[in-house]
């Protein structure tokens, strides 16, 4: 599907979907207990891939009529063989999550996924499973999908690199409670995306499970069992995706109106730095915690120096607000962000570049030059990444003509009406 997005004026009052980082947790955590019930959980393409291994594993999931919550049977700590292959699809955190659960399994389970995941790194997981007592290889000895990972993984010590993959730790933490040894991840490099080990840790801790950061990296006890207060779990907002509004907010909101953001309800979620972005580039924002509301208007933004190495979502949307704003935005230590759908430190790059802006890739750098920018309207490929779309369709509400970005069906991993959204603020929207 290629969306068409025409400039345009936005307000109004609008809701974050749920957040597709808790979600996934959610949905492990329930299928590691004997039952839970997951309230307000994202639906996507990737959580659903999820629901699926967890029903592979022996679990049982039953997504209401509505989408607003998901009661799950689950395998009770073990996963049974799958009768089939796993297809992750294009999750990457479904695939890291489920090679260790896949681990636990006394027989042996193959995962894969399609072109782009079985193209990201799984090697230093799939070595740490092997050190824990269970098995994990890549069927082409490359560290890549597909993966054949099962022979009862035990649990022990293990040592990881940090600055590859966050999820390496969320995986073996998770897997690690229901082993017999626990396990004690040491890193060898400086953590990246550390907010999203604390979202792993706060979503353990609200399903019972003690684990902890030590000196040299995590621990998790095992011999646990996951099970919620109430044997029920809901999940808040996605400050990811609460990016992108507040982005359109701050560039395209209407002379003397605001957008308002429900569900912005505060937790361990690191992409809530995005608020403080804004700020930082001249938007009034103002957050109403307590309420879970973020309300902006649109400013005259000025450029501003950011380090993403905890927030490599962030990317795309600070990329497209760079290239609205006046003089440099310097965004800083995202090589990491390389190895994601698609390599989003590039593609923001070129496909800005095509609207007209003029940007400086390095490897560890994406400068947006401002004061050398004039957006105007362009065909843009959204690069089978549904963070790449949204950025690019908050850009081109600003930008001179019209803008059209392919393949932006990808909005459905994270933000399945994020056009509709977009249409309901008031944008020109149109879909082919």
């Amino acid at each position: 599907m290629d969306v068409t997005v025409s400039p345009s004026r936005v307000a109004g009052r609008t809701r974050a979907p749920p957040s597709k980082s808790y979600t996934h947790r959610a949905i492990l955590a329930a299928g590691y207990g004997a039952s839970a019930t997951v309230l307000n959980p994202l639906v996507s393409a990737d959580t659903r891939a999820t629901m699926r291994a967890v029903d592979a594993f022996g679990g049982e999931t039953e997504l209401a009529d509505d989408g607003s919550e998901l009661v799950v049977d689950g395998f009770d700590g073990r996963p049974d063989a799958p009768d089939d292959v796993v297809n992750c699809e294009n999750s990457g955190t479904t695939m890291r999550l489920v090679t260790a659960c896949a681990a636990l399994g006394d027989d042996l389970t193959v995962l894969t996924g399609d072109d782009s995941l079985r193209s990201r790194p799984q090697g230093p997981l799939l070595d740490a499973v092997g050190e824990l007592g269970g098995r994990g290889e890549s069927t082409r000895r490359n560290g890549r999908a597909p993966l054949v990972v099962g022979d009862g993984m035990t649990g022990g010590a293990v040592s990881i690199p940090g600055d590859v993959s966050s999820q390496y730790i969320t995986a073996l933490l998770m897997a690690g409670a229901v082993t017999d040894e626990g396990v004690d991840v040491a890193l060898e490099t400086e953590l990246k995306s550390a907010p999203y080990v604390d979202i792993t840790l706060e979503l353990l801790a609200e399903y019972g499970v003690d684990a902890e950061a030590t000196a040299e990296g995590f621990s998790v006890a095992g011999g646990q069992s996951y099970a919620p207060a109430g044997g029920e779990y809901e999940v808040p907002g996605d400050f990811s995706s609460i990016s992108y509004l507040l982005a359109a907010g701050a560039v395209a909101a209407a002379d003397g109106d605001t957008v308002v953001v429900e569900g912005a309800r505060p937790s361990a979620q690191g992409d809530a730095a995005i608020v403080d972005v804004v700020r930082d580039m001249g938007a009034e924002v103002d957050w109403d915690r307590d309420a879970g509301e973020l309300t902006v208007s649109r400013a005259a933004l000025s450029g501003t120096t950011v380090d993403v190495g905890d927030t490599p979502d962030l990317l795309p949307t600070i990329a497209a607000l760079g290239a609205v704003a006046d003089g440099d935005t310097v965004i800083e230590n995202c090589e990491h962000v390389r190895y994601k759908e698609t390599d989003r430190v590039r593609a923001m790059a070129e496909e800005l570049g095509k609207m007209g802006a003029s940007v400086t890739e390095e490897e560890d750098r994406l400068t947006i030059h401002g004061d050398e920018t004039d957006l105007a309207g362009a065909t843009v490929d959204g690069r089978h990444d549904h963070r790449i779309v949204m950025s690019l369709a908050v850009a081109g509400l600003v930008a001179d003509g019209e803008t059209t970005v392919t393949g932006a069906e990808h909005v459905d991993v994270s933000f399945p009406n994020f056009f509709e959204t977009l249409d309901s603020l008031g944008a020109s929207v149109q879909r082919s």
